[in-house]
């Protein structure tokens, strides 16, 4: 089976997944009175492999922004929530994912093991996103699955400026799980040190504030293409 989510990542010239959330952690209006439709648009023109899109309420998300999204886009797009049952699975599936994020330090062994299984039979990416090392060995199926260390702490609802230490410290176990896919997400703002990330062994990341912050996507994206040209 196909995996288009993880297979657009890995063929991607700027492997960069494009986040859309209304808030950031602290509530800041990060859309600032731009729609979805309109940044998916911009993203996708940008030369996005694929999307993320939170429908968190954390972060001003509904269900209906995935739709919204899936409606003016054919990137594969990520849904990323706090799935915990295998109707949400469902539910994604049929609102247009790809793939679907499953936090691993908020689900039991088992429960992560049906939902993987859940999600692969769906035809879904499961998008397993993990915080410590004892997390990455709970994953199955880890060769089908795309891993992200975050970089920031759930617990504190992901406020605070994110330590990118985790990604470097974590990258040799999520790389030894077996899966293609080892990605880092949030925290990352500068291109800069989203360019090192991938240098250091990174199949992708996952950029959603930087991105939707920055004065102007075009010259992010250009700052990002020289550094990581420069680290060839």
């Amino acid at each position: 089976m196909t995996a288009p989510f993880i297979e657009a990542l890995l063929t991607a010239r700027r492997p960069v997944i494009m986040e859309l959330k209304p808030r950031d952690a602290d509530g800041r209006d990060l859309f600032a009175g731009r729609s979805a439709a309109r940044l998916a648009t911009a993203y996708r023109d940008a030369g996005a492999p694929c999307l993320s899109v939170v429908t968190g309420h954390w972060f001003g998300g509904t269900p209906e922004l995935l739709r919204e999204v899936a409606d003016h886009t054919d990137l594969p797009l990520l849904h990323k929530d706090f799935l915990t049952r295998r109707s949400q699975l469902d539910e994604s599936r049929a609102a247009g994912a790809s793939a679907v994020l499953l936090t691993a330090a908020l689900l039991p062994r088992s429960t992560l093991g049906g939902l993987v299984e859940h999600a692969l039979g769906l035809g879904l990416t499961p998008f397993v996103e993990v915080t410590r090392e004892a997390e990455i060995s709970r994953v199955p199926h880890a060769e089908e699955c795309a891993i992200a260390v975050n970089n920031k702490d759930i617990t504190a609802r992901e406020r605070g400026a994110g330590d990118l230490g985790r990604s470097y410290a974590l990258l040799p176990a999520v790389q030894d799980s077996g899966t293609r896919c080892p990605v880092s997400a949030s925290g990352i703002h500068r291109p800069e040190a989203a360019a090192r990330l991938l240098r250091e062994g990174f199949a992708g990341v996952l950029v959603g504030t930087g991105l939707l912050s920055t004065e102007s996507l075009p010259e992010w994206l250009a700052a990002f293409d020289r550094q990581l040209e420069g680290m060839t």
